[in-house]
């Protein structure tokens, strides 16, 4: 997918990423995606919690990619191991190998079948294709920038083309999507933003970074206001992490692209009720 200067080839750039690849074709309905995969069923970000959200009738799954201390794009949310029993360690304190010998699942049940960590290349290699994915990079601020760049190259060179099976990338450092955005012209980037962000900061991120395909936003911060600017400007819309059937429903009233939801069956079954 990448020419040697980083840079998409032309061919592809005459086919420009679209958020389209992942918008719907009813308005009153949207796509759901499994927060980390069915993470009240099983250990967040593993095997058995992907599985097991594939169980139901998915959109997609959400999942969030660190680095080791070695270089290795792997899965992993927090900021810290603690409940992995390292307490204040951070996944980049640990080579890939340690990493693939913790338990990454015993935190959830002692009677989980033991995991080590999942690799990005893993996951792609076994979900890709099998329903939509939207990979969450985290680039933490202990990090210097050169590890911030190497997690953002490596998950585009690993996805290759996106649209060819709906996978889009998120992060709340808005560096991050600027480098992305030199890195991979057009590659479906979403800034995903805070409760504390304002329609004031949307625009300006609008205005700012015309590149980007979309906003994954908390649920809290929605309005109709806000969801107007986004639809007149073409620009997608996720938002997180929709678990009650207030929040849930609000969402599916707002018409959203992607909605994100730690309880799925939950989500499905809203949706299906109205459709």
């Amino acid at each position: 997918m990448l020419a040697k200067n980083g840079s998409l080839r032309q061919d592809t750039l005459n086919l420009l990423y679209s958020h389209q690849f992942m918008k719907i074709q009813n308005p009153g309905s949207c796509l759901i995606f499994a927060h980390r995969g069915a993470n009240r069923e099983a250990a967040d970000n593993t095997r058995a919690a992907f599985n097991k959200a594939l169980n139901y009738p998915i959109d997609g799954m959400e999942t969030d990619v660190q680095l080791s201390r070695d270089g290795i794009p792997v899965l992993w949310h927090d900021r810290f191991l603690n409940k992995l029993g390292h307490p204040w360690k951070h996944i980049d304190d640990f080579d890939y190998a340690q990493l693939e010998q913790m338990n990454f699942a015993r935190h959830f049940s002692s009677s989980a079948e033991p995991e080590g960590v999942l690799s990005l290349k893993e996951f792609l290699d076994t979900y890709r294709g099998r329903c939509r994915l939207q990979i969450e990079i985290k680039n933490r601020d202990w990090e210097q920038p050169h590890r911030h760049e190497s997690k953002i190259k490596q998950c585009i060179d690993l996805i290759g083309d996106p649209r060819e099976h709906g996978i889009f990338i998120s992060c709340f450092n808005l560096a991050s999507m600027i480098f992305a955005d030199q890195y991979a012209p057009g590659f479906p980037l979403y800034y995903a933003l805070k409760e504390h962000h304002t329609q004031t900061d949307i625009e300006g991120f609008l205005k700012e970074h015309e590149f980007l395909q979309g906003l994954c936003m908390p649920i809290a911060i929605l309005t109709d206001a806000i969801i107007e600017r986004l639809r007149n400007n073409g620009k997608g819309i996720v938002t997180y992490t929709c678990n009650s059937n207030e929040e849930i429903t609000h969402a599916l009233n707002f018409g959203v692209d992607v909605l994100i939801t730690d309880f799925p069956q939950k989500a499905l079954q809203i949706r299906s009720a109205r459709n």
